[in-house]
């Protein structure tokens, strides 16, 4: 069974962030990326699938500039997946174009692959919507927010979470794409050894065009971006305990205008 991956390189949630002079995006000079973390569950999941054999190959797909998105590639192979694919395309790309770009590229691979795993959502944009455009591009099923997966031969039963902390048992005839959430397993860091084979390790380079997407698939513009405002100076209140819950209750609604 062939397992593919799909990650996306995000800004580490320590950087600092700046937006640029026409407030279209962020900045990307002095940002460091990394993989993003639930992608990071979706490698995993894969890996031990071939390690418990239930797959033969996991190929990690990511699209963006080759030149930046590429080490977080490296970090899956070094992690234990055994090829990639970069798609070379601007960073402003709409969830619906990148899920375009991303499934093309896995139809243009070839082959019967059984699954396609993901992360349930990038932490940079929130959108939460990737997955299940793949997973409609490629005409298959799909599932998020998983956070058990259990794999057969022609099958997976994933354990999902729903709102009120409750949980959903959901069944999928493969192929289908299932998108991970936190729990899912522990993802392991990339050993020195890992480093070293994954220099070696291929990597396929695609163009958009190639994968059958293009900028004018772009739906959703994005503009205007804003910093969050500066957090307030914390205010201290004097007095014994009935005073300072009369100035509290006061500040709450004048000031706060909570109450």
């Amino acid at each position: 069974m062939k397992v593919f991956v799909c990650i996306k390189q995000v800004p580490d949630t320590e950087t600092k962030i700046k937006l640029k002079a026409d407030a279209s995006g962020i900045d990307p000079a002095g940002v460091k990326w990394v993989m993003n973390p639930y992608d990071e569950f979706a490698v995993e999941e894969a890996i031990k699938m071939k390690e418990g054999g239930k797959a033969t190959n996991v190929t990690v797909v990511s699209l963006g500039p080759k030149t930046r998105v590429v080490e977080s590639l490296r970090t899956a192979l070094a992690m234990g997946a055994d090829d990639a694919i970069v798609i070379d395309g601007p960073e402003d790309l709409d969830p619906s174009a990148t899920a375009k770009a991303l499934a093309g590229a896995i139809k243009a691979e070839g082959g019967e692959f059984k699954l396609v795993l993901t992360g349930k959502l990038a932490i940079d944009d929130n959108a939460s919507s990737v997955s299940q455009m793949v997973a409609e591009f490629l005409g298959v099923p799909h599932t998020t927010v998983v956070s058990k997966l259990e794999v057969t031969d022609g099958s997976a039963v994933a354990e999902r979470e729903t709102e009120g902390g409750s949980r959903e048992i959901v069944q999928l005839q493969g192929p289908a794409v299932v998108a991970a959430n936190k729990g899912l397993n522990m993802p392991r860091y990339a050993s020195l050894p890992g480093i070293m084979k994954a220099k070696k390790k291929p990597i396929k380079e695609l163009t958009l065009d190639a994968t059958g997407a293009s900028a004018a698939d772009v739906r959703v513009k994005f503009k205007n971006y804003q910093m969050p405002p500066e957090k307030p100076a914390v205010k201290m209140i004097a007095g014994d305990s009935a005073e300072q819950a009369r100035t509290l209750a006061q500040l709450l609604r004048e000031e706060a205008k909570v109450i």
